[in-house]
């Protein structure tokens, strides 16, 4: 199963993620989308597990949810925006891997047998930080995370 992972669009979904995100069997958004009109493309490609961001305010935002917690197969996923905000013991409640935003880092580190995996940020570049994507690759058990700078003109 191919999970992929995108965040911090900010009103900007690029044809480039739109590609990478493709041939997912889900996709996750970890927050700071910033308007209505990137939902419906990514749901449109496969099912669609979303968070709100610090940025995601007004009505559209009001039903999305600022924590998600997803099981696909035997692999248990936390969602959450900012890490630092993280309100549980993922390694204690089961999670397998968490998946955040925010940073606009991408970042993938295996602590405690937790893999936890930032994206980075997809939308507009901040500072010097690369624009990425990512996905989780789920093999029973087994989950591996793989980020992907996009090549942007």
């Amino acid at each position: 199963m191919r999970v992929g992972l995108i965040s911090d669009t900010h009103g900007l979904l690029r044809p480039q993620a739109l590609d990478f995100l493709r041939s997912s069997d889900h996709i996750i958004h970890a927050g700071d989308i910033t308007g209505p009109e990137i939902l419906a493309p990514l749901a449109a490609m496969a099912p669609l597990t979303v968070v709100r961001g610090n940025n995601d305010r007004g009505a559209w935002a009001a039903d999305i949810p600022e924590t998600a917690i997803l099981r696909l197969g035997a692999v248990a996923i936390y969602v959450i925006h900012d890490i630092k905000e993280l309100p549980i013991d993922p390694q204690a409640a089961g999670m397998r891997v968490v998946v955040s935003g925010h940073s606009h880092k991408p970042a993938c580190q295996q602590r405690g047998g937790v893999l936890y995996v930032n994206p980075g940020s997809a939308g507009r570049r901040r500072f010097t930080l690369p624009i990425s994507v990512g996905e989780l690759l789920i093999d029973g058990d087994e989950v591996s995370a793989r980020l992907h700078t996009l090549e942007i003109d």
